[in-house]
């Protein structure tokens, strides 16, 4: 089976723990894209936070994809041209935002060069393994966003929204996510990315979808891919791929769902993985 794409999530696959790629995990990337194989980047990060590691990867010279708030749209890397884009209807994210406000949690929408979020104070969360984190300062700094605070972001909010973002305390959003998800089951997609973070996006839409819509188009299918991903957005690319690999600190619905498992984002696993398949 020949490999003609490979598709990658960033946090906990691609970057190790301090958020950087590998210098050995970069070579084998370039290789890769040297010999003709497309590079796609697919993650829950809006486009802006995803730039810094495209360029890194050279992917602007050869029109490598960037699939970002998990699949609701695609980039050209060498054009820029936004090859797909579906959101969230204006109507039901302000309902969701409405509803949000009801949990105790921190929602973040992104737009334009602004995060708009409802308190900047209000911004420490346990992320696991490190502990607290000012999350608003690490999204908004990530995605180079300025910061709004807005009162009430469901009244605020009258454009078409990629991905809501919300963040909390792990064991509330494992407690109360099927209570914040059940008004709007049919009517968005919603997923963990992290055990802190739960994400929306318009109905359907996830990374396999936006990946099919843009892989379809260049010759390239399913059987011919090999995905890497760690957390439970990435369930659809591992499923989607002819080889699906889960990372070594991936989780393990993840874990069970792969073809592959390889090393952890800390041990150069993508490198490891790609000295076998190419």
């Amino acid at each position: 089976m020949a490999i003609k794409a490979i598709v990658l999530d960033i946090d906990g696959t691609l970057l190790n723990d301090q958020k950087v790629i590998t210098p050995k995990t970069r070579e084998s990337l370039l290789r890769a894209q040297e010999a003709g194989v497309k590079l796609v980047l697919a993650s829950g990060r809006p486009l802006p936070a995803m730039l810094k590691f495209s360029k890194e990867l050279k992917m602007e010279h050869y029109h490598g994809l960037l699939l970002s708030n998990n699949g609701a749209c695609v980039t050209d890397c060498a054009t820029e041209e936004m090859l797909f884009s579906q959101s969230i209807s204006k109507e039901i994210g302000a309902a969701l935002l409405a509803h949000l406000a009801n949990f105790e949690v921190k929602p973040m929408v992104a737009h334009k060069d602004y995060m708009y979020v409802n308190n900047v104070y209000d911004c420490m969360i346990t992320a696991p393994p490190h502990g607290l984190k000012n999350i608003i300062e690490y999204e908004s700094r990530s995605g180079n966003f300025k910061l709004c605070e807005v009162d009430n972001l469901a009244e605020f909010v009258d454009f078409p929204l990629h991905k809501i973002l919300v963040a909390g305390e792990p064991e509330y959003l494992e407690e109360n996510w099927k209570a914040i998800m059940r008004p709007f089951e049919g009517r968005v997609s919603g997923y963990f990315s992290a055990p802190f973070y739960f994400e929306f996006t318009d109905k359907g839409i996830d990374k396999a979808f936006a990946l099919d819509k843009s892989l379809q188009p260049l010759g390239i299918s399913s059987e011919n891919v090999i995905s890497f991903g760690d957390g439970e957005n990435d369930t659809s690319i591992i499923a989607y791929a002819g080889v699906g690999v889960a990372m070594g600190n991936a989780i393990d619905a993840l874990k069970a769902s792969a073809s592959e498992i390889t090393l952890s984002n800390n041990e150069d696993g993508i490198a490891h993985m790609l000295e076998r398949y190419l």
